[in-house]
C-alpha cells in the first residue's frame, strides 16, 4: 500500500510539473492553436520548401542566416508574430520603415518561399509562419540548434510605423530592455538568450559611434566597459569620421558560427553592442550569462543551445493570430 501511495504521489508531481512548464512557456497569449506539424495534412512539403529556399540563400551569402533571424525578432516585437513587418505599400507609414527596423532585410527570401508555396498549396501557409520557420532553418545552417517550430499563425491586417516605436534599441538601459521584454511576456533569461542571437551577423558602425566617441551620449569619450585591448580594433574599423555604413562583426572572433562565444565576449568586455554589454551590468542578467560558464557547466550546467531554442519558441508565441483571426496573405508584402 505504501508503494502504491508513493507511485501516486510521483504521478501527481510529474503532472503538476508538466502543467507548470506548459504555463511558463506562454509568452503572449493567443497561442492555444499553435502546434508542431500544423501543415502536415494541408501542405506536407511546406517546411521542406522553406528549408530549401533558406539553404540556397545562405549558400549564396552567409549573412542571410543572421538576416532571417533578425527579421523574425523584429516582426514579433511589434504587434506579435503576424508578418506585419513584411508589408510594403510604398508608403512612409509602413511598419518596415520604422527607425527601429533600420537595416532589417530578408524580405526577398520570404517572398521567394511564399511564391513557391503558393504554387503547391495556394492560400494555405501564412507569411508569419514562413518567417518563423526560416529563422529556425537559418540558425541550424549557422551550426546552431535544431528545434521544432509551432505553426498555425495567421497574418495580421495592420502595418503601421507608429506601432514600432517601442522596439528594443542598442542604446536602451538594461532596465528599459528588461521592461520591454517583460511587456512581451519574456523573462530576464529570455533577454539574455535572445540577445545571444548576435552570435552571428554584423552591425553598422552607425550603432557604434556614440559608444566609441560620445559616451555617455553628448559628453565624449569611450564606454569604459570596453576591454582596453579591444578598443584599437573597434576604432580602426569604425573611425570617428568614417563610413557609418561600414560593417563590423557583432560576435568578436566567432561571427559566422552560432555558439555561446557572444556570452563569453560579454563577460570579458569584448561585447560590440552597448545593449549586449549591459547584460553584464545587472545582477539578474549577469547571473544568466555566468550560468553557462561554471566549472562544471559542460557536464551539469544548463544547455545554451536548448535554452536558446526554448526562448525562440516562446518568442514565436507573442501576440499570434490563430483560428478565425487574421488572414492568409497570397503575397507577403501586400494585404
Amino acid at each position: 500500500m505504501v508503494r502504491s501511495f508513493r507511485i501516486l504521489v510521483a504521478l501527481v508531481i510529474i503532472i503538476t510539473s508538466y502543467c507548470s512548464f506548459d504555463v511558463s512557456q506562454g509568452g503572449g497569449g493567443g497561442n492555444n492553436q499553435l502546434r508542431v506539424g500544423f501543415y502536415g495534412g494541408s501542405c506536407p512539403n511546406a517546411e521542406a520548401i522553406i528549408r530549401g529556399v533558406v539553404s540556397e540563400a545562405a549558400a549564396s551569402d552567409p549573412n542571410n542566416a543572421p538576416i532571417l533571424l533578425r527579421l523574425h525578432f523584429h516582426d514579433c516585437f511589434v504587434e506579435g508574430c503576424d508578418g506585419s513587418i513584411l508589408i510594403d505599400n510604398r508608403s512612409e507609414t509602413d511598419e518596415r520603415r520604422a527607425f527601429g527596423h533600420q537595416g532589417v532585410r530578408g524580405f526577398d527570401i520570404i517572398d521567394k518561399a511564399k511564391a513557391q508555396l503558393e504554387g503547391v498549396c495556394p492560400g494555405v501557409v501564412s507569411c508569419a509562419d514562413i518567417v518563423a520557420m526560416a529563422a529556425r532553418d537559418a540558425v541550424f545552417l549557422a551550426k546552431g540548434p535544431w528545434y521544432e517550430v509551432e505553426t498555425g499563425r495567421r497574418d495580421g491586417m495592420v502595418s503601421n510605423i507608429r506601432l514600432a516605436d517601442n522596439m528594443p534599441d542598442v542604446g536602451d538601459s538594461i532596465h528599459k530592455l528588461k521592461a520591454k521584454f517583460f511587456e512581451k511576456g519574456l523573462t530576464d533569461k529570455d533577454l539574455v538568450l535572445l540577445s545571444s542571437a548576435h552570435t552571428i551577423g554584423t552591425t553598422a558602425c552607425f550603432f557604434m559611434n556614440d559608444r566609441l566617441y560620445h559616451f555617455p551620449a553628448g559628453i565624449g569619450g569611450a564606454d569604459p566597459s570596453i576591454n582596453p585591448s579591444f578598443m584599437p580594433e573597434l576604432k580602426n574599423t569604425c573611425p570617428e569620421k568614417g563610413d557609418v555604413n561600414a560593417r563590423i562583426p557583432i560576435d568578436h572572433g566567432s561571427e559566422k558560427t552560432f555558439d555561446n562565444q557572444i556570452l563569453q565576449n560579454i563577460r570579458s568586455g569584448f561585447a560590440v553592442l552597448q545593449s549586449d554589454a549591459r547584460l553584464y551590468q545587472d545582477p539578474s542578467t549577469r547571473s544568466v550569462v555566468d550560468s553557462y560558464f561554471g566549472l562544471l557547466s559542460p557536464f551539469f550546467g544548463p544547455s545554451f543551445e536548448a535554452d536558446f531554442a526554448a526562448s525562440m519558441v516562446k518568442m514565436g508565441r507573442i501576440g499570434v493570430l490563430t483560428g478565425e483571426l487574421g488572414t492568409i496573405r497570397r503575397v507577403c508584402s501586400s494585404f
